[in-house]
């Protein structure tokens, strides 16, 4: 059975519902395509996804010595973090409530088995 290697970001500032596009285009890739689809995305998320995902080859490399070429993305997912509550004050003496929402990304990866 293969050992997990984790990287986790937590309370970044962005939606987990903007992560999650994110994440779906690389889980299950090889880790080093993995890395340079991030690298060429428009979206914000995909930086810090990115940064997630180097976290995670570093661990693997320098605690289990295991090379990034034989690594691939076996679990990656965003959650939901706390979302901060802001207000705005609109016409007529209206409240309108803004919701700052945030999100922890976790990347888990395997050995590939040759």
């Amino acid at each position: 059975m293969p050992t997990d290697i984790r990287a986790h970001l937590r309370y970044i500032s962005t939606s987990a519902q903007k992560v999650r596009l994110v994440v779906d285009l690389v889980r299950g890739k090889p880790v080093v395509e993995a890395m340079s689809t991030l690298k060429f995305m428009p979206q914000n998320a995909a930086r810090q996804v990115g940064k997630v995902l180097a976290s995670a080859v570093a661990n693997a490399e320098e605690n289990f010595g295991v090379s990034r070429d034989d690594l691939f993305v076996y679990r990656i997912f965003a959650d939901e973090a706390p979302t901060r509550k802001w207000r705005r004050f609109g016409a007529r003496g209206r409240f309108k409530p803004l919701l700052r929402r945030n999100s922890h990304i976790t990347v888990i990866l395997h050995e590939r088995e040759s």
